[in-house]
């Protein structure tokens, strides 16, 4: 379990990748209440700056860093600046991420799948890095991967975010047994419908939609509770689960006519 203490420049530590809207700036606020202090990290540093002045949250309680998470140097050097000026944070959060629809036929889509991994997956991997040894060393802490229900199966159109959001929860498991022993938690979470200004373009119904507060709110008890795996809301789980079982050609017609994900030069969304 993660103890938190009243805000303060020595309470926890939590380090966060797409802080800047969201679900990742509903993380930070959540994490913020319960006193602990905040690397935010983002590539849009002037929005996060702006969030956090409206916060009152000070340089003793919130330090910004930019950096493409896509790219591996970037966010390497994030974390190394944090762990330099804030110490080893108490919580990692890999949240950055991108999602954006692909057809295979069409070849400038095979770029995005490539980028949608570059950020997704080797962009979080590269987010633990900086941590991992010390976090050992120090013998306790939290690595956090944000994958998305959409990891529990294929969906039409969706084929790089699907697969991204798979491997996300395959690699954390990997991780998770690679740091068995060491007192270092790894936890997947996997967020069903999140309300976000993007989310809000998606062409096709949303069940279970919750908002980024209340995502947050139910990630950070998740945490604290060091559970390795949980679908939030519990009620995308099941669906998911029940889908996982259908037989290929049920799900396949079951998905038949239905909406896309919105491809790179239509309306995309991110999270």
């Amino acid at each position: 379990m993660i103890t938190s203490s009243p805000a303060s420049s020595s309470g926890p530590l939590v380090f966060i990748t797409g802080a800047s809207s969201g679900i990742g700036q509903a993380l930070a606020a959540r994490f913020a209440r319960a006193g602990y202090r905040l690397a935010l990290v983002a590539r849009r540093t002037a929005d996060m700056q702006a969030w956090a002045d409206a916060q009152g949250l000070d340089a003793a309680r919130c330090r910004i860093y930019g950096a493409d998470v896509a790219d591996i140097d970037s966010i390497v050097a994030a974390g190394q600046a944090c762990l330099a000026a804030q110490g080893v944070p108490d919580v990692v959060i890999a949240n950055a991420g991108i999602s954006v629809g692909m057809d295979t036929a069409a070849r400038d889509d095979i770029d995005v799948m490539a980028r949608t991994f570059a950020l997704n997956n080797t962009g979080l991997a590269a987010t633990f890095h900086p941590f991992v040894m010390p976090m050992s060393e120090r013998g306790r802490g939290a690595l956090v991967g944000i994958g998305s229900v959409a990891a529990i199966r294929g969906l039409p159109g969706h084929g790089a975010y699907c697969a991204s959001k798979a491997a996300v929860v395959a690699y954390c498991e990997s991780l998770r047994g690679e740091l068995r022993g060491s007192g270092v938690a790894v936890v997947t979470l996997l967020p069903g419908y999140v309300d976000t200004p993007l989310t809000r373009q998606n062409r096709y119904s949303m069940p279970f939609l919750m908002t980024a507060d209340d995502f947050a709110d139910r990630a950070f008890r998740a945490i604290n509770a060091g559970v390795s795996y949980r679908v939030i809301p519990w009620q995308m789980g099941v669906v998911a689960k029940l889908l996982r079982l259908l037989p290929n050609a049920v799900f396949d017609r079951l998905l038949a006519g239905r909406p896309r994900k919105h491809r790179q030069g239509e309306k995309a969304s991110s999270g």
